[in-house]
């Protein structure tokens, strides 16, 4: 079997994504489908999950290839809780599920990545701390966290993400370029590890709506 490159994606379903915001995120979701079927590496490698959190937690799309992944419209409740911590939890039961570890017999996945989209902060701070310990052991090559809009809190995603951005303007143009970000960051992973990188992945840089926080 060939090596697979896992990408997840945890994002927020929270009923204040309500309206432009969330309609953006699914424009953006399918555009960046596209755009990943249409590189050769990613074809081959890139096999994608998709995990929603509010006050309950979706997998949306478990891990599959990209040629077969068909993604569903988010849905948002009414209102509710931010159940982050227990988002992230569910990627790291996902990534013990999915991902396949080298043996002496064989060589695994390469090292999966994950994005992250919020446009707030864990309403579960007791859960996201012990998630956060968590998430940072379970080897992903990066951890690239979005805040979204000016109530989203960077500091709590700074405490495991490997690159923070912020995402100011949540209108359909915001979101298209960030998921056009994505997409090309999801390629170059993919591209790099085909031609033997190995960790040593070079991301193109973010657009100018998409400003990395330092």
């Amino acid at each position: 079997m060939d090596r697979r490159l896992p990408i997840y994606l945890l994002i927020d379903s929270s009923g204040s994504m309500r309206g432009e915001p969330i309609q953006s995120v699914n424009v953006g979701l399918t555009a960046m489908l596209s755009a990943l079927r249409q590189d050769p590496y990613a074809l081959e490698t890139v096999y994608l999950s998709i995990i929603t959190f509010d006050h309950e937690i979706k997998e949306l799309l478990p891990l599959q290839a990209l040629e077969s992944a068909q993604v569903n419209d988010i849905e948002l409740p009414r209102s509710g809780a931010t159940h982050m911590g227990e988002g992230l939890n569910k990627v790291c039961d996902c990534v013990e599920r999915d991902v396949l570890t080298s043996t002496s017999e064989q060589k695994g996945d390469f090292r999966p990545m994950l994005f992250v989209m919020t446009d707030g902060a864990p309403s579960d701070l007791m859960d996201f701390e012990v998630a956060v310990q968590r998430i940072k052991g379970m080897k992903f090559s990066e951890i690239i966290a979005c805040a979204a809009g000016p109530k989203a809190k960077q500091e709590h995603l700074k405490k495991f993400a490997t690159k923070t951005v912020s995402l100011e303007n949540m209108d359909s143009a915001g979101f298209a370029n960030y998921f056009q970000w994505v997409s090309a960051s999801i390629a170059a992973n993919a591209s790099g590890q085909q031609n033997g990188a190995g960790d040593d992945i070079t991301l193109p840089p973010p657009p100018a709506e998409v400003q990395v926080v330092l």
